[in-house]
């Protein structure tokens, strides 16, 4: 009797590998996980091929003057590029007026290379006085060269810790994947370029790094000595304005507009309107740099330039991007494909500084990005909106500050309506700085103010139109029943800072400069116009309009901002406009760059720093 039995078991349907094991956010890591290494698989290896940025040479008597004048001058060809450097004459020799042998201690932040592209907060490195992170960033890069760049051949290298007993100093525990123990590999800018982005972009080792950024120079040190002619915030006014010293004098250093101390009050600059100190922004910052310490990408608040100084040690490796919509916007979309988890969790991550990945990557999405190199004794411009990192190749000190002129009004504009997005606080109202603009015609050249008409009528048309449906609705204006504190127009100091903090829109952090939307229910919440609906869920019968500047003084600033611009001659406006409508598509070659090249081409690369 032929029988045959069933032995085969019942297929189902096999579950995916982790299903059950792992939470949805788990699930959902994993997912972007596959997602970038796919993008991993196709990034090009190798040398980074990235083109340059362009660099200026300005002669003694165009540096002898307004800065705000050279900048403009050459802003139509190197915004293009996002970032320039500017190379000063020969004979630019400012002393170092940190206080080298002070014994107080700044703090650093601990930055984990092989951990930058995941856009992780930087914990709090060790305290140092500036010989003690001389004395430890002098350690670290001499140990890589000795590491990786010494010719004596290596069969095999342990994991080597460069962190002494209190873990102060860098470490790291892997080797590096190539050249190892090769006897004719040179230690250059281009090999530590490699090193550095095999390790953030590769993983090829860990490395840990404690960078001293964002030093404030009022309460520390600025690399520049101080103004004598009120010229600085941290300055004094012990001297009567003069004719200008001439270049390379004591003096000169002292009271040059290029003096970072001095930059944002030179003639023709918005932020000369700021009488209150925000450091980072008016004042400089100080950075105390080591081997590969890393400024992630990032712009300005504000979308504002910035102009950086390099002081003394080894080079700063900068990249960066032009500040077109398209291009700032190219690189949010791959910050936000590679991280979109992170960014979930934190949707402005990118203004937190943490995050460094690889220009190929931006390449590869059709990104533009451009690179320089400065050395000590040169600046670098970033333009507006224009991304921008790097790091350092060894020990060194540089200094930033903020800088506007009045056709940044337009990019200003920009930020505000980005920042109100995702209710981060802008560092000052726009709509202040600008209504105090249009109240100081005569501090700017004339073609600046066609930018900042079309920009006033913007803001005061939404004003006005929002004021007349909020009172349709029911809203009361209160504003002749209560005593508001007047807005000040001639400049923004501590006392009008303060009050702007008191009058941010519960949803998106704007300042309510013009008007104010609050209710019954709360005596500490305002909403600006655009959201009083969410302020909370009374009738607009109890809501009510507090307002700052009453339709008709608005109206007049703008008549008389109106009547400035007729006076401008007809050729004054095509020249504006001709340089505003150039085709942001036709990028020139960058000029300078052979000639920087050729510059520095013997240059031995500084290891230590030495003062």
């Amino acid at each position: 009797m032929n029988t045959e039995r069933q032995t085969k078991r019942q297929r189902r349907k096999p579950q995916d590998f982790y299903s059950g094991s792992i939470t949805t956010a788990e699930e959902k890591l994993v997912a972007q996980a596959i997602a970038n290494s796919r993008v991993d698989i196709h990034r090009p290896q190798g040398n980074l091929d990235i083109p340059h940025a362009p660099t200026f040479y300005p002669t003694i008597e165009e540096f002898s003057q307004n800065p705000m004048t050279y900048i403009n001058s050459i802003s139509p060809i190197a915004k293009k590029f996002g970032i320039c450097k500017i190379v000063p004459p020969i004979g630019w020799q400012p002393p170092l007026c940190v206080d080298i042998n002070s014994d107080r201690t700044f703090q650093t932040k601990r930055q984990h290379l092989h951990r930058l592209m995941e856009g992780i907060s930087f914990p709090d490195g060790e305290d140092y006085t500036p010989k003690q992170y001389k004395e430890m960033a002098n350690e670290a890069v001499l140990l890589w060269r000795d590491l990786y760049y010494n010719e004596i051949e290596k069969e095999s290298e342990p994991d080597v810790n460069l962190s002494s007993a209190d873990g102060s100093t860098p470490q790291t525990n892997s080797n590096l994947s190539s050249d190892k123990g090769c006897k004719t590999r040179k230690m250059t800018a281009e090999s530590l370029e490699q090193d550095y982005w095999d390790i953030v972009e590769r993983n090829s080792k860990s490395y840990t790094v404690d960078y001293g950024n964002d030093i404030d120079t009022t309460s520390y040190w600025s690399g520049f000595p101080l103004s004598e002619r009120g010229r600085a915030a941290n300055g004094t006014s012990n001297k009567k304005e003069e004719s200008e010293p001439e270049f390379g004098s004591e003096d000169f250093y002292k009271e040059s507009w290029w003096n970072l101390n001095n930059f944002p009050y030179c003639p023709g600059s918005v932020l000369r309107h700021l009488r209150v100190s925000i450091t980072g922004v008016n004042v400089p910052w100080l950075y105390f740099g080591t081997l590969f310490s890393t400024f992630c990408w990032h712009n300005e608040d504000n979308y504002m330039y910035s102009i950086n100084y390099h002081h003394v040690g080894s080079p700063k490796q900068w990249y960066g991007v032009p500040g077109t919509k398209r291009d700032a916007e190219g690189l949010e979309k791959v910050f936000r494909n590679y991280l979109s988890m992170r960014m979930r969790d934190i949707p402005d991550l990118l203004h937190h500084i943490t995050t460094m990945f690889s220009p190929r990557l931006l390449q590869q999405a059709h990104v533009p990005v451009y690179k320089l190199l400065q050395h000590s004794g040169e600046f670098v411009v970033t333009f507006p909106r224009s991304y921008h990192g790097g790091f350092s190749m060894g020990p060194n000190i540089g200094e930033a500050v903020n800088f506007a002129n009045p056709a940044w009004i337009s990019h200003g504009a920009d930020a505000s309506e980005k920042y109100r997005g995702y209710a981060r606080p802008a560092v000052f109202s726009h709509h202040r700085i600008a209504y105090t603009m249009a109240n100081h015609l005569e501090e700017y050249s004339l073609g600046s103010c066609e930018q900042l008409l079309k920009e006033m009528k913007r803001i005061m048309d939404e004003e006005l139109r929002l004021r007349k449906q909020l009172y349709d609705q029911g809203v009361r204006d209160v504003s002749n029943s209560i005593t508001l504190p007047k807005n000040r127009v001639d400049f923004i100091d501590e006392s009008s800072a303060d009050y702007d903090d008191k009058r941010l829109c519960h949803t998106c952090k704007h300042v309510c400069f013009f008007s104010a939307v609050a209710c019954e229910c709360s005596q500490r919440r305002v909403s600006c116009l655009r959201h009083s609906h969410l302020l909370c869920k009374c009738g607009m019968e109890r809501k009510y309009l507090m307002v700052w500047e009453n339709s008709l003084d608005m109206e007049q600033t703008l008549k008389n901002l109106v009547d400035f611009c007729k006076n401008l001659t007809n050729d004054e406006i095509k020249s504006h406009l001709d340089e505003e409508n150039q085709d942001l598509d036709e990028i020139p070659i960058a000029p300078g760059v052979m000639e920087d090249l050729e510059r520095h081409e013997k240059d031995t690369l500084p290891i230590t720093l030495d003062f």
